[in-house]
């Protein structure tokens, strides 16, 4: 485990840096940006900080796509077809005697990265800790706000992978690692964590002292940055099925039934020399390495829903292993498109679960028919008994957040993963993955 916490983040290097900054920064330059000394550890600059604040955020973009690959083909929402490796259409799709390998790029690779930025969230709470910059106590408390929710952000993740084998949620110390904690009580982690984060963000300055990247305008100040924390901790507190405290988390989140479904934080990406291009991105028609669509999700679609536009038909069927499919996936169609992190339009359906499961008919019907309307449906006609409005509020959200990364967890919260589709006589839909091998004792 602890060859996963060497700090090799090349993309705190001052090049990454401006460019992710609309706003521009003065960056000191570091000896070595992908192994800072003790020096910066115990007397960071300001413009350290912000070093160090940059690498955070770039990091949590690496390997975020095989993360949606594995979330998003195990969830039977798309293909991956890869010429050069069968293990997108073997091992995910548990082909015949194929299984979840725990020495795979699929797992070892998102695994290691989310925790690689852990441990620069680490670095950079200690150095916040001992710095001698003149900064007020206020904007410290902003940095290890910021530290703390994209610490409880990134233990998140690698928790949707291994579910009920836990995570360790404690690793601030590489040669004392804390222990494995059950799926629950690293969900109560987290939320512990990004309750702390929002007591540090409610501070009494307006501004920050450092920048964030374009992918969180309007997220880039204290009070935004607060609502993006407070909408992390409402989708963990609904896979606590704690429904009330997630209703008390929305109202202090960017929620807004009537507002654009598609405000929330951002992952930055772009063209530029350097940077890195949206890992979703395939061109329409490509062949060899793509995403296409699972067929059921054009089948099961209602008529006029304008989210179908998701996908895109293709010239020619894309075959590989015995799976088919006519459409591309097409969530964004380009390389420099930004991959939202949460969103308007998932706090709207977090609101209808909620209120859904604690019985309040009317808001969670409320809630539903804006998510149809805004998508060309006419409003909700079903039962409203809360088996009915979940299974409505599932469908909406299976078309609402294709592909960012949710239908495998939620049909897994409500044990529906046998409804998933099988393309295959003796595929398999998996539950979690195996804890990989980097940490084997």
């Amino acid at each position: 485990m602890k060859k996963i916490f060497i700090y090799k983040n090349k993309l705190i290097a001052l090049a990454i840096a401006c460019m992710l900054f609309a706003t521009g920064c003065e960056i000191d330059e570091l000896d070595d940006p992908n192994n800072p000394s003790v020096d910066l550890i115990d007397d960071a600059t300001l413009s350290e900080l912000q070093n160090l604040i940059t690498g955070v955020e770039a990091g949590m973009r690496t390997r975020l796509g095989t993360y949606y690959d594995d979330v998003g083909v195990i969830g039977r929402e798309f293909y991956r077809f890869s010429g050069s490796d069968p293990r997108f259409t073997a091992d995910l799709l548990g082909k015949g005697s194929s299984e979840l390998d725990n020495n795979t790029f699929y797992i070892t690779g998102p695994y290691a990265e989310r925790y690689r930025v852990i441990k620069n969230t680490n670095f950079l709470l200690e150095a916040i800790d001992k710095t001698s910059a003149v900064i007020s106590d206020a904007q410290k408390n902003y940095m290890r706000g910021y530290a703390k929710t994209i610490k409880a952000y990134q233990l998140l993740l690698n928790l949707n992978l291994l579910y009920q084998n836990g995570i360790r949620t404690n690793v601030s110390d590489p040669d004392n690692l804390g222990p494995f904690r059950t799926f629950e009580q690293s969900l109560d982690d987290i939320e512990t964590l990004l309750n702390e984060a929002a007591t540090e963000l409610a501070g009494s300055e307006d501004e920050f002292i450092f920048s964030l990247s374009s992918g969180f305008a309007g997220f880039d100040d204290p009070a935004g940055f607060l609502q993006f924390n407070r909408a992390i901790a409402a989708r963990v507190a609904i896979y606590q099925e704690d429904f009330t405290t997630a209703l008390n988390y929305i109202d202090d989140s960017f929620y807004d039934l009537t507002g654009d479904l598609n405000v929330g934080p951002q992952h930055f990406y772009s063209t530029a020399g350097g940077d890195l291009t949206n890992p979703l991105f395939f061109p329409a028609n490509a062949s060899g390495e793509t995403r296409v669509a699972h067929p059921s999700f054009v089948t099961d679609a209602l008529p006029n829903d304008d989210r179908l536009s998701k996908v895109s038909a293709r010239e020619s069927a894309a075959s590989l292993d015995n799976l088919n499919s006519n459409y591309d996936v097409m969530v964004y169609p380009s390389q420099s498109d930004n991959i939202s992190i949460i969103r308007n339009e998932e706090l709207i359906l977090i609101y209808a679960e909620a209120n859904a499961r604690l019985g309040n008919t009317g808001p969670a019907v409320t809630a539903i028919d804006q998510i149809r309307s805004s998508h060309g449906l006419d409003p909700y006609t079903g039962g409203v008994a809360e088996s009915d409005l979940i299974n409505e509020i599932l469908f909406q959200k299976r078309y609402s957040l294709f592909g960012e990364g949710h239908r495998w967890i939620d049909m897994r919260r409500y044990n529906k993963l046998n409804e998933l589709p099988i393309d295959r006589e003796g595929d398999d839909v998996w539950t979690q993955f195996p804890v990989p091998v980097t940490e084997a004792e």
